[in-house]
């Protein structure tokens, strides 16, 4: 029997991801997020690859109004469910987007942004610089992503540009006399393989806000 070549367009890719498979993530918030957001004033909340909608349903629950993105109709559906079940649907909307070809409309207090890397096409430049456009002013930009692969990892299983801390700021270069960096950081996780072989992994963390 012939292989079925794994697809390679991001839409594609995604939605097999998700189609194809039980729930993919755990239902709760990133850790960082919560380190994070935890003391922020509810606003309005933009989160940029959704998912399955844990860091959206954490959001609402504490009282934002949060707009999901994601390029799969079937993460966008379960997010829904997930929101609906919580019991904080009304405080929800959903929105699919091809992020790097389309962009949400409107200005929000806080955009969060978590692992936006992809083993297929992403425009990370484009897709964080349209983030920051986004942010209402005196919002917050969060942006989480991975620092490396993880301890364990021996052969990459793809290609992957992990920035640094000064490097992505130098990459936005946003003006200073508009934002003010709070946070530039590295946080250690602890990361286990499929296989159980225990680990971990840095995730480079900045949190900046908009006069």
């Amino acid at each position: 029997m012939a292989e079925v070549p794994t697809p390679t367009r991001p839409a594609e890719f995604w939605e097999a991801r998700y189609r194809d498979t039980g729930r993919v993530w755990s239902g709760r918030p990133n850790r960082l997020l919560v380190d994070e957001a935890t003391d922020l004033a509810p606003g309005s909340a933009l989160d940029l690859g959704c998912g399955e909608g844990g860091d959206v349903v954490w959001l609402a629950s504490r009282g934002w109004r949060v707009t999901g993105v994601d390029i799969s109709a079937t993460a966008l559906e379960r997010a829904a469910r997930h929101a609906a079940e919580a019991g904080v649907g009304e405080r929800t909307a959903w929105e699919r987007h091809e992020l790097g070809e389309t962009f949400p409309d409107g200005s929000f207090d806080l955009v969060n942004v978590q692992y936006l890397q992809s083993p297929v096409g992403l425009d990370q430049r484009w897709i964080l610089r349209r983030a920051a456009e986004a942010v209402a002013e005196r919002g917050t930009l969060l942006i989480v992503l991975h620092g490396d692969w993880p301890s364990w990892q021996g052969e990459p299983p793809f290609d992957a540009a992990f920035p640094t801390l000064d490097g992505l700021l130098a990459e936005l270069s946003l003006p200073e006399a508009e934002w003010t960096v709070e946070s530039a950081r590295t946080a250690r996780r602890a990361c286990a393989s499929p296989d159980g072989v225990e680990g971990h992994r840095n995730d480079h963390v900045w949190r900046l806000r908009r006069h």
